[in-house]
């Protein structure tokens, strides 16, 4: 049987392990899929070193379009990222009837909704499982191993750069700049990490995995993104005094009145499993009403780990190369006729825990006055922590705990108590969820 021919888009750390893996696994590979898997173009910005990268058996070609259309060509693996060039190439592929399959979770995210009605207009699969959380199998538990269950709600670690930052500010005590630099430094974070440490590339992600949860076109859009540019070690200090780390996470839940999908720093409670994730690992929870819990957990980025990935999507190409279109597995986990236009809930009216820490002058009746305004928000509290002043200090840090309520109310409660002349500054709200 002849070999599927994949022409590769990008040859930089996730191609370079494309053509590796293949490379070495190559005998096994095609044991899993019936036949060899073979790289037969390679385009990049930098030829000499896709040719150093693939050899002389091998085409380096410098337009993309060329190669997303070529006849020697079957399926079109893209990973050089970004929302123009990628676009281009993906887009024409479909259009030409080639498989594609991707890594690019911001096309994907902002775009997939084009991207997937190319692929029916061409009865063509478009694949990404390496899109979201690098080798970890996550579309595909989605798509098929919990094709059982109805989705309850989806919660993850999905950015390595900011799990690498919050663990190290929790094991080192050092303030977010300084881990920062130490991530450039050991090449966790970009010299621009505004996608990740912002929560833009978490919140890319999550669109996809809520999508797939719950058979709604991708609303990037619609996200409430949250970073953690602005946590303070004190606050992951606080924390874990109280038995909590905090993680930034990607959490998609289902409601009668609409979903929730929202990226923000969240208290975890520590014996939770996801809560001793550390460093730049990923770790994704999916709650079904038939499984319960399930969580997944591997390195999120890399590049043999999401040349994994990439591979385990041609695999699939590969052995449904011929197969009726109509009976492959759809890419949003849904068929296309059946995707719901559920609601994305704004965050006002999303239901949360707070953890909140007030900067207050340590005299009398200041407690009192702050629970008298979240009494009058309808907030219940949880618990309370009032440190001792500094020596020679008239100020103290007041940590307040609230049963879940509405976002809104919570807001306009923090509103109040800032207006009160003992209490300094800004309130510092981190949300709180319980993942049980």
């Amino acid at each position: 049987m002849e070999a599927i021919r994949v022409g590769l888009l990008g040859a930089g750390v996730v191609g370079s392990g494309v053509v590796h893996v293949l490379k070495r696994n190559r005998e096994e590979i095609a044991r899993r899929a019936g036949r060899e898997i073979r790289v037969v173009q390679v385009c990049a910005r930098n030829l000499e070193k896709a040719r150093q990268l693939v050899g002389d058996e091998v085409q380096v070609v410098a337009d993309p379009i060329a190669m997303a259309t070529s006849p020697d060509v079957d399926v079109l693996v893209e990973v050089i990222g970004g929302t123009t060039v990628a676009k281009d190439a993906i887009l024409a592929a479909l259009k030409a009837g080639k498989a594609v399959v991707t890594a690019n979770k911001a096309l994907l995210a902002t775009a997939g909704n084009e991207v997937f009605a190319a692929a029916r207009a061409g009865r063509v699969p478009v694949m990404f499982e390496a899109a979201v959380a690098g080798g970890i199998p996550i579309i595909k538990a989605l798509r098929e191993g919990l094709a059982a269950n109805r989705m309850q709600w989806v919660a993850g670690i999905i950015n390595g750069t900011t799990n690498f930052i919050l663990s190290e500010m929790r094991a080192k005590r050092l303030p977010f700049d300084a881990v920062l630099k130490e991530a450039q430094r050991l090449g966790y974070a970009e010299a621009d990490p505004t996608f990740d440490i912002e929560g833009v590339d978490a919140a890319h992600k999550l669109t996809l995995l809520s999508a797939l949860a719950f058979g709604i076109p991708v609303q990037f859009d619609r996200a409430s993104v949250e970073g953690i540019s602005k946590l303070q070690a004190a606050d992951i200090a606080y924390a874990e005094e109280l038995g909590y780390r905090i993680k930034l996470l990607g959490i998609t839940r289902k409601h009668a009145a609409g979903i929730e999908l929202r990226v923000h720093p969240t208290l975890v409670p520590a014996k939770r499993l996801i809560a001793s994730v550390e460093g730049a690992m990923n770790a994704v929870l999916i709650k079904g009403d038939a499984v319960g819990a399930t969580l997944y957990y591997g390195p999120g980025a890399g590049s043999e780990p999401t040349a994994s990935a990439v591979i385990a999507d041609l695999v699939d190409v590969t052995r449904l190369f011929t197969a009726d279109p109509e009976h492959r597995v759809p890419a949003l986990a849904f068929q296309h006729d059946a995707l719901a236009a559920t609601p994305i809930l704004p965050m006002s009216e999303v239901e949360t825990a707070a953890y909140m820490r007030l900067r207050v002058a340590d005299q009398a009746g200041v407690l009192a006055d702050i629970t008298r305004i979240l009494a009058d928000s309808n907030i219940s509290i949880d618990a309370v922590l009032q440190k001792e002043a500094a020596d020679g200090s008239s100020e103290t840090d007041l940590i307040i705990l609230t049963h879940r309520t509405k976002e809104g109310a919570v807001n306009a409660a923090i509103a109040r108590m800032e207006m009160l002349r003992s209490v300094k500054g800004k309130v510092v709200r981190i949300r709180m969820e319980e993942l049980a």
